[in-house]
């Protein structure tokens, strides 16, 4: 019993339909009257009710397809063909519950990817050192604080490995099902799950800033955006409308039978226009949530179907984004490692990846850094603070020539970058980085020539040189370097062929992923700030998913425009049927639950099938972070 009463509960309409068709079966024998009483009644109702929820919708501005419905209960009703009538009722409201099913099973496809939220850690000691040996709520855990992780459990915070090294299950953040291995220094993300053995950590970020929670308020936003789909849909509405009320006229105005109106409606139904779309987006979203795609922006698919541009980031996006110091040139009397001790105090205030790059080289060298104080930071542009009494800039070349005058850059061997630094106001020296090219960032380029996109551009802060030669290799020929935010906004506004994706990872990206007309953020690595701007999140730190997710945007599009055209073919040749008179009402509207079907299954496609034009490179376990 108790699946009926959940049944009930969820879909009350397709209940009470199918009851009252029942209870109008077993009075028919003998009571035809109050059969005809029951089943007309609670037609009239669900009419009334549809007709109620359409007007509030018109007055909201929507255009909708129910008014067919509508008339076509009232047609049936009119001429005494009441089981025709209970037909599209329960074509209607079984439409609906099938909706909403599709909607749910795509929130548990979004939903399974925090499905295993932690609510609590063992926490060895804090921060201070003092010892804990206790389970306490995540939320209650401080920042530094020393986190036992027993085996096959799910990580609670997001912290810095501390044992030499442990297998984690990262499926339910990026997708990939085999365990990654990471090593001591590692970040480990809340929600993977630890391998056979115990490790420890130290938590990293609170609870209400860690990778499970920014992936939680993704979910729910993409949970709550509306298909755009059902606007796609809504454009054949009005034309369907006209179309259909025209021949089942025609027909009446033609024969004189006020029946022949009622036959040519009950076919009319527009089920498949209501239903088919959004089960389509419905589908395809949940696909990409199988793959570690969440997608935010209701019109997201519909302007990925369109996409002309491409255009990206490079530090962290083509790149792999962890950059090592390959060389400290200090002038002057500034020594090499003096050079880089100082530059890398100042950057201890800087979250940017190469800030963070050249902290790690130095604490390679052995060298002992100074907290850094009046820090300011410019977002792609560098970084300014006071050590040890020294005015200290770090960044890129215009920033640094601001603060200290003009000076004369070092030359770079291709692929590399430098970040000067200036010391008490004049110039002091390089630090010459390197960064490695994503290994699939050519196969990806390639996917997506393959897929139709016209232009691909880079967009960086990187010096000219060390741009090209990344673009060279993976086949893009439009490069921008030396873009400050500001740059890359007007650089991807001014891209000819549009819709424009915008694909990147870092703080400096986010204006830009706002401004392009789908901005998909590498979250893997990225920040809050670029993932919380742009329509489209990639979990896995893998840039073959940018290709993939284009392909199941167009195939879903393709998918629900078919199955649209396969609703309106069958219904305009079952309508032209219907004028003969041949086919009788209620077997009209079981034709049409038919088509309902055909369409249905066709739009579920969209979940399922190959993806055209997506190469995709051999599937690797997520390498672990540096």
């Amino acid at each position: 019993m108790f699946p009926v009463f959940a049944f009930a509960r969820r879909y009350p309409f397709v209940l009470a339909t199918l009851l009252v068709a029942l209870i109008g079966g077993v009075l028919t024998p003998t009571t035809t009257g109050v059969a005809r009483w029951v089943i007309g009644g609670y037609c009239a109702l669900v009419a009334a009710r549809s007709l109620y929820q359409m007007i509030r919708e018109l007055l909201g501005g929507k255009l909708g397809l129910d008014i067919l419905a509508i008339t076509a209960i009232a047609a049936t009703l009119a001429v005494g063909q009441y089981w025709a009538s209970i037909v599209i009722v329960l074509m209607l409201t079984g439409g609906e519950a099938l909706e909403e099913y599709a909607a749910n099973r795509a929130k548990r496809d979004l939903t399974s990817l925090v499905s295993n939220a932690p609510r609590e850690a063992y926490v060895l000691a804090l921060p201070d050192g003092s010892p804990v040996g206790q389970d306490m709520p995540v939320e209650d855990v401080p920042i530094g604080s020393r986190v036992l992780v027993r085996a096959s459990e799910v990580v609670p915070l997001d912290g810095t490995l501390v044992s030499a090294a442990g297998m984690f299950d990262d499926s339910s953040l990026t997708g990939e099902s085999l365990p990654v291995e990471r090593v001591a220094g590692d970040e480990i993300y809340s929600g993977s799950i630890n391998g056979a053995s115990a490790v420890e950590l130290v938590s990293i970020h609170s609870s209400a800033d860690s990778q499970y929670q920014q992936i939680v308020a993704l979910v729910e936003s993409a949970a709550n955006s509306r298909a755009p789909m059902v606007r796609m849909a809504d454009r054949y509405a009005v034309p369907f409308t006209l179309v259909s009320l025209a021949i089942a006229g025609l027909a009446w105005w033609l024969t004189g039978d006020p029946y022949r109106f009622a036959q040519v409606l009950v076919v009319a139904t527009p089920c498949p226009l209501i239903i088919a779309a959004p089960v389509s987006f419905m589908a395809g979203t949940s696909r990409a949530a199988r793959r570690g795609v969440i997608i935010r922006s209701s019109g997201s698919l519909e302007q990925l179907h369109k996409a002309s541009s491409f255009a990206f980031d490079k530090t962290g996006t083509l790149t792999r984004g962890t950059p090592e110091l390959v060389a400290a040139h200090g002038i002057d009397a500034l020594t090499d490692d003096e050079l880089l001790r100082l530059s890398a105090s100042a950057e201890q205030g800087s979250a940017h990846i190469l800030a963070k790059a050249i902290q790690a080289g130095a604490a390679a060298r052995g060298l002992t850094l100074t907290p850094p104080c009046e820090v300011t930071e410019e977002t792609g542009g560098g970084v300014q603070a006071q050590v040890e009494g020294r005015r200290i800039v770090v960044g890129k070349e215009s920033y640094v020539a601001a603060a200290v005058g003009a000076f004369a850059a070092p030359a770079l061997e291709p692929g590399e970058l430098a970040v000067h630094v200036g010391v008490d106001g004049a110039y002091a020296g390089s630090l010459v980085l390197r960064d490695q090219l994503r290994e699939e960032a050519a196969a990806t380029i390639a996917s997506l020539r393959t897929q139709g996109i016209e232009t691909l551009a880079m967009f960086t802060g990187d010096a000219e040189p060390t741009a090209r030669h990344i673009a060279e290799q993976i086949g893009i020929t439009e490069v921008h370097a030396g873009c400050l935010p500001a740059d890359k906004v007007r650089g991807v506004q001014e891209l000819p062929n549009r819709p424009v994706v915008m694909v990147g990872d870092g703080v400096n990206d986010a204006p830009v992923l706002a401004a392009a007309d789908v901005g998909i953020a590498m979250a893997a690595r990225g920040s809050t700030a670029a993932s919380e701007t742009a329509d489209i999140v990639i979990l896995p730190d893998s840039f073959e998913r940018v290709a993939e997710t284009l392909a199941i945007g167009r195939r879903t599009v393709t998918v629900a425009r078919q199955s649209i055209w396969i609703g309106i073919g069958l219904s305009l040749a079952l309508m032209l049927f219907a004028t003969t008179g041949v086919m009788p009402a209620v077997i009209g509207a079981w034709v049409q639950e038919a088509v309902d079907v055909v369409c249905i299954l066709w739009a579920l496609r969209a979940g399922s099938g190959a993806l055209k034009g997506f190469v995709a490179s051999s599937r690797k376990p997520v390498p672990a972070r540096a």
